[in-house]
């Protein structure tokens, strides 16, 4: 059975309106998705500004190819591979891949005064544990941390990793940073 999750259902919507007439709902649409398309850049290991690049170009795309979307449902997973493709054609094109810097999360790569006073301690030992987790675990735990509703089938085209063991596989990657954060003495539970 193919169901479509909440934000998947959302972003249909929004985009059959847009497609309809009504321009406001790619602000919707945007709104909606941005989040899960800059974790999807960003676990290609893509700098800040190639994952903005791509973002914006998959955005252009999706408003100029709008029209030949048959299936307003599969918006979401049409978005993640184009980001992923221009991702990838963009290190190319920088000739090198750069790994996202360790120890503080992707969103907050521009280090400002307000976003130090921001990240306390407690964010400080907890991001420092989830650098520490596999590769797969880290990209997984990005993506569902900054979605409001995340799609699972947008995961799972975004991380290469089946549907149903995205629950499974979120489930112990939780359970190892719950170990290393109790077994931490910096750690306030």
């Amino acid at each position: 059975m193919n169901t479509v999750s909440p934000l998947g259902a959302q972003a249909a919507s929004a985009f059959v309106a847009y497609r309809e007439g009504d321009r406001d709902q790619l602000r919707v649409l945007v709104g909606l998705l941005t989040p899960l398309l800059w974790h999807t850049a960003r676990a290609q290991r893509a700098p800040q500004h190639i994952a903005e690049e791509a973002i914006q170009t998959a955005w252009l795309r999706l408003v100029d190819s709008a029209a030949t979307i048959s299936d307003p449902k599969g918006v979401v997973s049409w978005l993640v591979v184009t980001v992923k493709r221009e991702t990838w054609r963009l290190l190319r094109l920088a000739g090198r891949e750069v790994a996202p810097e360790a120890g503080v999360p992707d969103v907050a790569d521009e280090v400002t005064p307000e976003s130090l006073s921001i990240a306390t301690e407690q964010q400080r030992v907890l991001w420092r544990h989830v650098e520490e987790l596999p590769e797969r675990c880290r990209a997984l735990l990005r993506v569902i941390a900054f979605a409001a509703t995340p799609d699972y089938a947008g995961v799972a085209a975004s991380l290469g990793m089946p549907i149903g063991s995205i629950g499974p596989t979120r489930g112990r990657c939780l359970a190892k940073l719950r170990t290393a954060l109790l077994t931490d003495p910096s750690w306030e539970a």
